[in-house]
């Protein structure tokens, strides 16, 4: 009863979703990111606060019990079963509220309900360990494998990320883990990072496999409504041959990368 008192800050649920793992879905956006990526299509999701657009008309975030979490995810219990699907949290980012993220995680793996997890791996390797046990797929962002190149993008430089994807490997417990690397024009898709991003896949032994996300600009209206600047306006989305040559040149380091 305690655990399903324990609250969270809560951007959104959203149910239905095949986009977000195996199946049909429910998915858990969480509110707070260490992490401020240039790119981000979510800027709602990246304080840790609720926060209204300044026309006054949205506001996001509200804090949620895990009880009330759960009763949501319930509701489409039948389909999980019947089309693999389950619970996904995304982010925001869910080391930044672990032990709210693991009473999730713990409920749906008692209710046999498949999990999966989007995370940028930013946070202290004893809650992301922490929560493993309770995990069938996760799904990590690399979005660069250079530090300096990582912290002018994205706010923080990326030492405890790369060292927790290496934990991650040697984890034994049995989730699957799927890279993701969101290929943004003239940041991290040049030759050189490229390189650097499949020799680091090409090191991890459970990887089951990169996927390339193209770059979009989908979010920057949310960044206006919230009164910021959006930093990429003008950056094209790459092309589907970009697309293609990335995914060429990925797989001279590694055969498990897709589109």
């Amino acid at each position: 009863m305690v655990a399903e008192q324990l609250a969270g800050m809560v951007l959104r649920i959203e149910r239905s979703s095949i986009h977000d793992g195996d199946g049909m879905r429910t998915v858990v956006f969480l509110k707070g990111c260490p992490l401020q990526c240039e790119w981000c299509s979510t800027p709602e999701s990246q304080n840790f606060h609720q926060e209204t657009t300044q026309d006054g008309k949205t506001t996001y975030g509200k804090k949620m019990t895990v009880g009330e979490v759960m009763t949501e995810v319930r509701k489409d219990s039948p389909f999980y079963f019947m089309t693999g699907g389950g619970m996904t949290i995304s982010g925001g980012e869910l080391l930044a509220q672990p032990c709210f993220a693991r009473e999730l995680l713990h409920n749906c793996t008692d209710e046999g309900i498949n999990t999966a997890v989007e995370t940028s791996l930013f946070g202290p390797w004893n809650a992301l360990q922490s929560l493993l046990p309770y995990i069938n797929t996760v799904y990590a962002d690399l979005k660069a494998v250079t530090p300096a190149l990582h912290k002018e993008h994205c706010g923080i430089t990326n030492e405890i990320i790369l060292d927790n994807f290496r934990a991650m490997d040697k984890d034994p417990n049995p989730f699957r883990l799927i890279i993701r690397t969101p290929l943004i024009p003239g940041i991290n898709d040049t030759e050189a990072e490229l390189a650097k991003i499949g020799e680091f896949c090409a090191s991890l032994k459970r990887l089951v496999h990169l996927q390339l996300l193209p770059y979009h600009r989908l979010g920057e209206s949310t960044y206006q409504k919230l009164g910021r600047d959006y930093k990429l306006a003008g950056v094209p989305s790459p092309t589907p041959e970009h697309m293609e040559w990335c995914q060429e040149f990925l797989k001279q380091y590694l055969d498990n990368v897709v589109l």
